[in-house]
């Protein structure tokens, strides 16, 4: 099984995908545990001085004006632990809890938090044994960190609350600890605010939709060439001449993947009746640059990612010079701007791909295809609902799109007056995420039938290796009318998997 190590200088997007979704295993450095040793050493003399150090030994948020004596230190890190596990609602995925603990240990192996290291071995140990702690929807405002959820997840460390075990069952969590031999951890100064303290995640989630969109933009690409092949479209507006005067990256590699789809193609340039057109409707010319402003979406976005994921996100942090500092450095709104762009990317991408989907069904603009793709249309009604259940998809991601960082509502008594929605803005991404997977799958399921019905022309090699693909994969082709929803779910299966982008990478080479 492959191993992930974590030092003191942060990790990367691969390790985060490895661990959340691989299950990979878990190792501490030992520059990792020198640091964590060090900085405990700070603390522990800090502990002991008559003066009070916020986190260390005063109370939290508004209530930090409070000096807590020695005898109910340890009282007070539990306290902080079990009451601000608060969240509520529907429990959130494995992945992302997974994510969220991993994120947090690298910040604590920074040697930034004052966390002994056999805490942090600790979280090691129950990633490893494939124990989940129970999280809950909501409960973070984005700023202080991801309290709850992280709380939740503190919360099974000292062997409280409850937990998913490896095989699916959700437990005590004391159990499943003693199960697997880990002691639960008696926390000390500081350790509990610093297993609440980040945007950890936000940002898991952040690098996991980072990591789908990489897929369905590809996919997008694929399914936009399929189109235009299928409304006979020219591909002459791909042309690397005409992208190279308005030189943004991805806009770029969207054409230049739609080029290499087409090629070979018998469909493209045809145009009915031998009327010439002069120009396609703009969701098919302009597809390369709707899906490469999304693109460079993602690359802001993979930049925000990276310096967060070389980040020590706590408050207070224990500095190179021995100081223990407060900052703010735990507002999540870096990561929530990003998260509402891209959930606006995605809202675009999946309307301009609908408006294909319609004018391929329309038989006053698909240029001699049947109407809705039927078999004998008005006995049969073809794929006029699925079409439908596309638009509606499209409308929840526009509802997606309203930015949940421009919203803030105070808390704490107004100590924490501002807060970033980071943790909300990261949610519904993950559900445009998946809905746009299902347009996605919308377009392939209409564009692949509608390439088949062009009876006479031969298309693109790799079209022909896409329907290949998706048909072994149980998405039929035409025919009279069936239930639809089994084929869509393939086409869903087919899209969200990467295939459609395996499909035709053997004969375009690798896309970008």
């Amino acid at each position: 099984m492959h191993t992930v190590v974590v030092g003191t200088s942060g990790t990367s997007a691969a390790d985060v995908l490895a661990v959340a979704r691989g299950g990979a295993r878990i190792e501490l450095s030992g520059e990792a545990v020198a640091a964590l040793s060090k900085a405990r050493g700070i603390i522990d003399a800090l502990a002991a001085k008559p003066e009070p150090v916020y986190g260390v030994s005063t109370g939290f948020g508004a209530l930090a004006s409070r000096h807590i004596s020695p005898e109910l230190r340890a009282q007070l890190q539990r306290n902080i632990v079990r009451s601000h596990a608060a969240g509520m609602g529907p429990r959130v995925e494995r992945e992302v809890v997974r994510a969220l603990m991993f994120l947090r240990l690298k910040t604590v192996c920074s040697g930034h938090t004052g966390v002994r290291p056999e805490v942090a071995q600790t979280m090691a140990d129950v990633l490893n044994a494939g124990i989940t702690p129970v999280v809950h929807e909501y409960g973070s405002l984005g700023c202080s960190g991801d309290l709850a959820p992280l709380s939740h997840c503190a919360l099974t460390l000292m062997g409280e609350g409850d937990a998913e075990g490896p095989d699916g069952v959700v437990k005590p969590a004391a159990g499943l600890l003693a199960e697997h031999g880990i002691a639960p951890v008696e926390l000390r100064e500081k350790e509990g605010l610093a297993l609440l303290n980040g945007t950890d995640g936000m940002l898991g989630m952040l690098i996991m939709a980072l990591a789908d969109l990489d897929t369905l933009y590809k996919s997008a690409d694929v399914t936009a060439a399929l189109s235009l092949e299928a409304l006979l479209g020219t591909e002459k507006v791909l042309a690397p001449e005409l992208h190279a005067i308005r030189p943004h990256p991805g806009q770029g590699a969207s054409a230049a993947n739609m080029l290499a789809v087409l090629k070979g193609s018998e469909l493209t340039g045809h145009h009915q009746d031998g009327a010439p057109r002069v120009q396609d409707a703009y969701s098919v010319r302009c597809a390369p640059q709707v899906a490469g402003a999304g693109r460079d979406t993602m690359a802001h976005a993979r930049l925000v990612a990276e310096r967060e994921l070389a980040s020590s996100v706590d408050n207070p942090v224990v500095l190179p010079d021995g100081r223990v500092e407060s900052n703010g450095n735990f507002h999540g709104a870096p990561v929530a701007y990003v998260l509402d762009f891209l959930a606006i990317a995605a809202a675009d991408l999946g309307s301009i791909a609908e408006r294909r989907t319609d004018r391929l069904l329309d038989k006053n603009r698909s240029h001699g295809l049947p109407p809705f793709l039927a078999d004998d249309a008005g006995v049969d009604s073809g794929l006029m609902i699925a079409q439908y259940t596309q638009a509606a998809l499209v409308s929840e991601l526009k509802r997606l799109a309203v930015p949940a960082s421009a919203d803030s509502i105070p808390s704490s008594a107004m100590q924490e007056d501002h807060v970033s929605m980071g943790w909300s803005a990261a949610r519904k991404l993950r559900t445009a995420v998946d809905n746009l997977a299902r347009i996605i799958a919308v377009e392939l399921y209409a564009a692949t039938r509608a390439i088949e019905l062009r009876e006479g022309l031969t298309p693109a090699p790799a079209s022909r290796a896409v329907i290949d693909a998706v048909r072994a994969a149980g998405v039929e082709g035409p025919g009279p009318d069936r239930f639809l929803a089994p084929d869509l779910a393939a086409a869903d299966a087919f899209v969200r998997g990467g295939h459609l982008v395996t499909a035709v990478e053997p004969v375009t080479g690798p896309l970008q």
